[in-house]
């Protein structure tokens, strides 16, 4: 039976995390720490990892020679940044063979928007523009405001990374909306499809999360909802400089940027399309995320067993 932590160290620990005390090692963590540490840093782990099959395919068939490197170079640094978490995880005791190669997919924690196939070249630039836009937001709030050290010295890399990740993104989102009509509606239509999956990775709407651990002991800063509109602070003036229509403007009363529909709604995974006018329950959003994505076994599959992305060509 694992050891367990006195409640009144759990709460003396929280009290010094409060007061700026940061953590360096295992030896300093009660069981309440090391968990509350363990889920985000899997979650990125898991992300980090299901990011390089996500991206191949379209990859290999880039544009250009510079944006092939630029995208190879992306699945490379992504490939590291799961090697960071892991590395820490393994640190506070986990077997990251096991975590890699021995769970099912339903028990990775990726996230929906990771586990759908990109068809084109429009799609994966919004995937950058809009994806590595939601990762930096929630890595810098960490980076600034996380107790565990050893994480927060990590981030100063990937953060730079990510940056990078982003540039090239929104250079491509530029080139393809001014490029001509049709790459400009080819990039409507994918930012149109994929806005909601961003809005996704930041998860419940704060008046539903029930769990405070990662902020009681400083694992992050930042609410749900807070993270959430960070990133539409970034994302709805990119489209509204390129001409790119999404579903949220700025509300000059709220002092914010608010969607134009009633969130979360229906989605069809089968068309790939959001139904903006049937809304639904947080209930059928997460029964969604536990069936997982589209591409999510054959992701999976790949990283576990190397072996090729069908339609790579």
């Amino acid at each position: 039976m694992a050891a367990t932590t006195p409640p009144d160290d759990e709460e003396k620990l929280k009290r010094q995390i409060q007061n700026g005390r940061m953590i360096e090692s295992v030896d300093e963590m009660t069981e309440g720490y090391k968990e509350a540490v363990k889920m985000p840093l899997l979650v990125n782990a898991d992300i980090e990892l299901m990011s390089a099959p996500a991206l191949f395919r379209q990859a290999v068939n880039a544009p250009s020679l510079d944006a092939r490197n630029a995208e190879l170079s992306t699945i490379q640094d992504e490939v590291g940044h799961a090697y960071i978490s892991h590395r820490l995880l393994r640190n506070l005791g986990e077997d990251i063979d096991e975590l890699i190669y021995e769970r099912e997919p339903y028990e990775w924690r990726s996230g929906y928007a990771f586990e759908v196939y990109l068809d084109d070249f429009a799609e994966q630039t919004v995937f950058h523009a809009f994806g590595d836009q939601a990762g930096l937001t929630l890595l810098s709030d960490i980076h600034e405001n996380t107790s565990y050290a050893p994480w927060k010295r990590a981030l100063v890399k990937v953060e730079k990374e990510e940056q990078f990740h982003i540039r090239h993104g929104r250079t491509w989102f530029r080139r393809l909306a001014s490029k001509s009509e049709t790459t400009k509606q080819r990039l409507q239509e994918a930012a149109y499809w994929m806005f909601p999956l961003w809005l996704e990775v930041f998860g419940l709407p704060d008046d539903l999360k029930t769990h405070t651990e990662q902020f009681e002991y400083r694992i992050k800063g930042k609410t749900n909802d807070e993270l959430r509109q960070d990133w539409l602070d970034e994302i709805v003036p990119l489209c509204e400089e390129n001409d790119i229509d999404v579903p949220a403007h700025y509300d000059e009363g709220a002092e914010e940027y608010v969607l134009e529909f009633d969130w979360p709604v229906a989605y069809d995974a089968e068309e790939a399309k959001w139904h903006y006018d049937d809304p639904v329950s947080w209930d059928d959003v997460m029964d969604r995320w536990r069936e997982g994505g589209p591409a999510r076994d054959q992701f999976i599959e790949m990283i576990q067993g190397g072996g090729p992305y069908q339609g790579a060509t």
